[in-house]
């Protein structure tokens, strides 16, 4: 059971530290931009700079990074790393946008400014390394619950939002009526259809992309947890197995706090190949958990 902590304390502590660095990164790029009045390169500059979906993007990762960072301290404290369903959708959300404009960026902008200025300065950390750690974090250490492919439908909701504006305040308005300049060029390097029409496919295939490998995380993940459950039960029936760790669960948990390793549970029922509901597992985890409770309540 030790091994099981300390994997899951090292999962907290690398979704703390990735989820803060983005936060962080965010938040300098940002604040580069706001304090430069004027870049010979760049039109969005100082407050302008909300015009972009690149800063728009990477606000969204940085809020749904921090919206990790308490789960992640609640998980180190608790030993037991538990993400809220919205939290996970909502950085699928943030990193599915983020990773549109690191493509964006490197095909698109790249080709036409040069690779150095794109990533560059604030551009840096905008362009390349909060989207990058951005993938890195959810893909690998936010791994507590799998994501469904209609959940996945939530990451089209920023994009289709910002194309709708981008093209009521170019297209429409245009910049000589006060609307912005085509500082993508997706209205003048080339027809504006073509973006229109592919810009929601492309940004449902990277969140697609993005799901799978956090899912592949995830299911391995579990596996793992089953694996040193059966590893460190070795010779116990299935009964005896999910009694003995709802013993363990209740003396490295806080007291009162009862939460059920619903998936880790499935999977011993699985890897045991036994025919027990899943009702009568969760039974059986409780009688442990219990039993410990007590008895920890008994010598206090």
């Amino acid at each position: 059971m030790d091994e099981l902590v300390r994997k899951n304390r090292i999962q907290c502590i690398l979704a703390l530290i990735s989820c803060a660095i983005v936060v962080v990164c965010v938040c300098i790029g940002v604040t580069m931009n706001l304090t430069t009045i004027y870049d010979e390169d760049f039109d969005n500059m100082g407050i302008r700079t909300f015009c972009m979906f690149t800063v728009n993007s990477n606000i969204l990762a940085a809020l749904s990074s921090f919206a990790v960072i308490p789960y992640a301290i609640d998980g180190i404290r608790k030993k037991e790393y538990i993400l809220p369903d919205w939290v996970v959708v909502f950085m699928l959300t943030g990193t599915t946008a983020v990773a549109l404009t690191f493509l964006v960026s490197l095909f698109i902008l790249s080709p036409v400014k040069g690779f150095v200025l794109i990533f560059t300065g604030s551009r840096l950390f905008l362009h390349g390394v909060c989207p990058i750690l951005n993938i890195l974090a959810f893909c690998l250490f936010i791994t507590s619950h799998k994501v469904s492919l209609k959940q996945s439908l939530f990451s089209l909701i920023p994009v289709a939002i910002y194309a709708i504006l981008y093209f009521v305040m170019v297209v429409v308005i245009t910049e000589e009526h006060g609307g912005w300049s085509d500082f993508y060029g997706f209205a003048t390097r080339i027809p504006f259809w073509i973006p229109a029409v592919l810009i929601l496919p492309l940004t449902f295939g990277i969140a697609t992309l993005i799901r799978l490998w956090h899912n592949h995380s995830f299911v391995n993940r579990r596996k793992n947890e089953a694996q040193i459950f059966l590893d460190y039960f070795e010779g116990k029936n299935t009964s005896e197995i999910l009694f003995e760790i709802g013993k363990a669960r209740a003396k490295i948990q806080p007291y009162g706090d009862v939460i059920i390793p619903t998936l880790v549970i499935r999977k011993i029922v699985y890897f045991t190949e036994s025919n027990m509901s899943m009702e009568d597992a969760w039974k059986l985890y409780l009688d442990g958990y219990l039993y410990a409770d007590k008895e920890k309540t008994l010598h206090q």
